[in-house]
């Protein structure tokens, strides 16, 4: 009759217990692999173009919304109330795109190639800045001819509301025709000035559609015009 070799009891436990360890450092692994894999890397406005349109046209809001509680009047209230909406939806394309939700930037100045007609603007620096509404840089908007290139060097981004193509502006009033050039894809939009924004041309989102590269909400090399 045959003998059956059994195990005692505490080497049983000891190879249970090795089994599990093998076992929880195996899911440990997995666990963290995966998790890593699903945390991508939260991009800022210097690692991405989508990112820095985004931040920019959230810090030109922003200003905006600085300077109406800074010399409030009767619509105040309600174009801070707009306002704050948009600063909203920019933060979920943030998110959406991999940005830093909430990162703020001013509109910047960048360099634009040479063209025919001499550009009227404001001094360096005044350009695209919120709370100058009616000093030098509004004159100098006010005051350009028909046609001429305004704004020099200004970059373009997009407020974020919505209605029929149109733009806001801190140096010209409304009524005011702009066109807007993407000097990257040679396409233009003509659209009036509708409102006060931080910056020199700020297009809604119809009116940027019309002159953006895909998967961007900034142009770099703008030429902008006033056309009347």
């Amino acid at each position: 009759m045959s003998r059956r070799r059994t195990l005692s009891t505490k080497k049983k436990l000891a190879l249970l217990v090795s089994a599990a360890a093998v076992a929880g450092g195996g899911a440990f692994a997995m666990a963290s692999t995966s998790n890593a894999a699903q945390t991508p890397r939260t991009l800022s406005a210097g690692d991405s173009t989508v990112c820095q349109g985004l931040a920019t046209a959230l810090g030109n809001n922003q200003k905006f919304i600085d300077g109406q509680r800074a010399a409030p009047d009767a619509q105040s209230a309600a174009r801070i109330a707009n306002r704050e909406a948009v600063i909203a939806q920019i933060k979920v394309q943030q998110k959406a795109s991999g940005c830093t939700v909430g990162e703020s930037a001013q509109g910047s100045q960048t360099t634009q190639p040479a063209q025919t007609a001499p550009a009227q603007t404001a001094p360096a620096g005044n350009a695209g800045n919120a709370g100058n509404t009616g000093n030098t840089g509004n004159n100098a908007g006010g005051a350009a001819a028909s046609g001429q290139q305004v704004c020099n060097g200004s970059t373009v981004t997009l407020s974020g509301e919505g209605g029929a193509p149109a733009a806001s502006s801190n140096q010209f009033p409304a009524g005011t025709k702009l066109k807007v050039t993407n000097l990257d894809n040679n396409k233009s939009t003509t659209v009036e000035v509708t409102g006060v924004s931080g910056s020199c041309a700020l297009l809604n989102n119809a009116a940027f559609e019309q002159v953006r590269e895909p998967g961007k909400f900034l142009i770099r090399r703008a030429l902008i015009e006033k056309v009347g």
